[in-house]
């Protein structure tokens, strides 16, 4: 445990040198890293060479990692005998489209005042240059204060988290013996929605597939062949309406096995939180909760496993009307899974629940769309304890460990390639607009985010 004075002198220094700490923010959001558009393949790298020369300007052995797509950044501190952490990150962005809703550039970065509060506004603000500077930050000013930096820091920031990641997991099978740590801590996620410090624990995992069911040949009349030959349509809806009963329960066989029920711990950590689901569903126009009945609203966007319907499209669709039957249909539809659910064995199940549904002459064809597990960090560790209370400091509000509803692939990587848990605490705000135009970052967020990252720092030094 560090000496209450430095971790006042690091915070301190944070704070006096928040203004260069802008300044460098600034820079870098000026890169136009865009993983997806290969016209940007050039500013991609030079994101990941400027962030090399900052690390390796604070004394880490940092180094540019090609790969068959954008590079990784790969850096260390001095080996020590504390237990190892991983710091992880992306320096790549979004595509700005469409331009002109942005008010301005989107990478001529720009201090605003807003009735909230500064921010900075900038594509990348805080998804995920600024919540990644803020690791950066934290290590300046230790090494500032201490005349080195913590020992046992691995960083990992990679150049293709916008554009899914494709070089990810064999960088990380190749390199785990270098890579392997006690646990991760990801940045790229979001503050309770309230503005409460908080760490994710859980995330959901996902299993996405494409249908298409055939009947005739081709478009039929439906005078001529009405009542009589099938219409792919209706055997598509049929059978997909039967994947959930009345009571938002999945029927699919086997489908719960593996399903968690909240600890006492997150019980009472989730109900302290106070969610309102009308609340929360009448900021999109509606205010009934419609999930597995007998759950609580945090309990079905967190913790429980969903079946959805994405799309669904067959027969005519164009102005006017056209009385076919249609020779196929096709549904997008994804299921969000939990605790330790195995979406392989789900995707064989479902298959064979719409094969189950087909009359014998009719066809279909599936086409998969990604089979990721869920991820649930081990609370038990002193270091989330450690953590939490570190951010309760910080915040002066009691930080509260919560789950996601979506899925961050990387914890699952980390967790199955390298054998470690992860903290997912970032500070990012719901109204931060990431992925859409006017991109902004809280600067309480940005001084704050790094502050924090000091008292973990020491918290578990």
């Amino acid at each position: 445990m560090q000496d209450n004075a430095k971790i006042e002198e690091v915070l301190s220094t944070l704070d006096k040198g928040l203004p260069q700490a802008l300044d460098r923010l600034m820079e870098f959001l000026r890169i136009p890293s865009i993983s997806t558009d290969p016209a940007h393949k050039g500013d991609v790298r030079r994101a990941a060479e400027w962030l090399c020369a900052e690390l390796t300007s604070l004394g880490f052995d940092a180094s540019v990692r090609d790969t068959p797509g954008h590079p990784m950044v790969v850096a260390h501190s001095p080996k020590g005998d504390r237990r190892a952490l991983l710091f992880y990150g992306h320096y790549d962005v979004q595509p700005v489209d469409p331009l002109t809703l942005w008010d301005r550039p989107p990478f001529e970065p720009e201090i605003q005042d807003t009735p909230a509060g500064k921010v900075i506004r900038a594509r990348g603000a805080a998804d995920d240059k600024g919540q990644l500077m803020t690791f950066v930050e934290a290590f300046r000013a230790w090494k500032e204060v201490h005349g080195s930096l913590p020992t046992d820091l691995v960083l990992l920031f990679e150049g293709e988290e916008e554009s899914g990641s494709p070089s990810l997991r064999p960088f990380l099978r190749e390199n785990a013996a270098e890579l392997r740590a006690g646990i991760a801590m990801i940045c790229d996620t979001s503050m309770y929605a309230d503005g409460r410090p908080a760490i994710t624990t859980q995330l959901r995992g996902l299993y996405g597939e494409e249908i298409t069911v055939r009947a005739a040949d081709r478009d039929l009349h439906s005078g001529s062949f009405g009542g009589l030959a099938a219409n792919p349509i209706q055997i598509l809806v049929n059978a997909l309406s039967t994947v959930k009963d009345s009571n938002g329960r999945i029927t699919l066989p086997g489908f719960y096995d593996g399903v968690e029920e909240l600890s006492n711990e997150l019980r009472s950590d989730w109900e302290d939180l106070g969610f309102d689901p009308t609340e929360f569903l009448s900021r999109v126009g509606l205010k009934h909760p419609i999930g597995e009945q007998g759950r609580t609203g945090l309990e079905m966007v967190w913790n429980q496993p969903t079946f959805e319907i994405n799309g669904i499209t067959g027969g005519y669709t164009g102005e006017g009307f056209k009385t076919v039957l249609p020779a196929e249909a096709s549904a997008k539809v994804s299921f969000r899974l939990t605790g330790a659910q195995d979406p392989e064995a789900i995707r064989e199940t479902f298959r064979a629940h719409i094969r189950a549904a087909l009359p014998a002459d009719c066809t279909v064809e599936f086409h998969g769309h990604g089979a990721s597990p869920a991820s649930r960090m081990d609370i038990s560790d002193p270091a989330f304890a450690a953590a939490k209370s570190a951010l309760s400091d910080e915040w002066n509000r009691e930080a509260a460990f919560i789950g996601a509803g979506g899925s961050i692939p990387i914890a699952g990587d980390f967790k199955e390639l390298l054998g470690m848990d992860s903290m997912l605490i970032g500070f990012g705000r719901d109204d931060d607009r990431i992925h859409s135009p006017n991109e902004k970052y809280d600067l309480t967020s940005v001084a704050k985010g790094a502050r924090s990252w000091a008292r973990i720092l020491a918290a578990l030094n």
